[in-house]
């Protein structure tokens, strides 16, 4: 049986957000640790401005399809886990990570708070992996 429009669109952004946190990860939060305070300064608020227009679209496109497919499925059980663990990216992104950034924002730039983000943000990658796994079972 193959994929409905809504498991299609659903799996094309988790596998989008999935590229992007691998890339956050491995390229771009490493390279927060590299800059002088001016250019990181100037740097983070380009990215944090900018890594919006992509991210947003993403996530709320996600937590949208993953609470339609949940509905639409009659609360299965793999859809319960799915819909969890997109919460939990929500949850975390703004209870812990955008005021990491806002912590990088106010001390203009600290290599011990970049290395936090960089080896707290591997919850975020495991969790997105796992939600692409999930929709590929």
């Amino acid at each position: 049986m193959g994929l409905t429009l809504w498991e299609l669109l659903k799996l094309c952004t988790d596998v989008g957000l999935v590229v992007l946190i691998w890339m956050v990860q491995l390229v771009i939060y490493p390279s927060f640790c590299h800059f002088g305070k001016e250019g990181f300064d100037r740097w983070h608020h380009i990215y944090m401005r900018n890594i919006t227009f992509i991210v947003l679209p993403l996530m709320l496109g996600q937590l949208i399809l993953s609470g339609y497919l949940l509905y639409d499925s009659g609360f299965e059980f793999l859809h319960i886990v799915d819909f969890l663990l997109v919460g939990s990216m929500w949850l975390s992104t703004a209870l812990f990570y955008k005021p990491q950034h806002e912590k990088l924002v106010a001390q203009k730039f600290d290599v011990p708070l970049c290395d936090q983000l960089t080896k707290t943000n591997w919850w975020r990658v495991v969790v997105w992996t796992i939600i692409v796994l999930l929709n590929i079972i």
